[in-house]
């Protein structure tokens, strides 16, 4: 089962495994991690699981589509490696990915 490392604005860590096909909005909702919030249950309506996915793995998703996009631009603090994690399906090729949680969400 792939890992996900979430680590909050001020740096805890969280690490969390789970089944391939569940998305990193899903993982931290069904896990408590705070910071992700997941208001629409993953429809790509709120922007409530806005994360910042790091660098070296932002490759490893299809992009952002155009629903993802425009709910990025209304987040607080967007980054380029600003992703909504609703939308973003694990497989076993994320094992170790590592998310950071925005302080607007904490």
């Amino acid at each position: 089962m792939p890992l996900i490392k979430y680590i909050d604005h001020d740096g805890t860590p969280h690490e969390v495994s789970v089944a391939a096909g569940t998305s990193v909005m899903q993982a931290a909702v069904d896990n408590g991690v705070r910071g992700i919030v997941g208001q629409c249950g993953g429809g790509c309506a709120c922007a409530t699981c806005h994360c910042y996915v790091d660098e070296q793995w932002l490759d490893k998703f299809e992009k952002p589509g155009e629903s993802e996009q425009g709910l990025l631009e209304c987040v607080f603090d967007p980054m380029p490696n600003s992703r909504l994690s609703c939308q973003l399906l694990v497989t076993d090729d994320h094992d170790g990915i590592v998310v950071r949680l925005p302080e607007s969400q904490s």
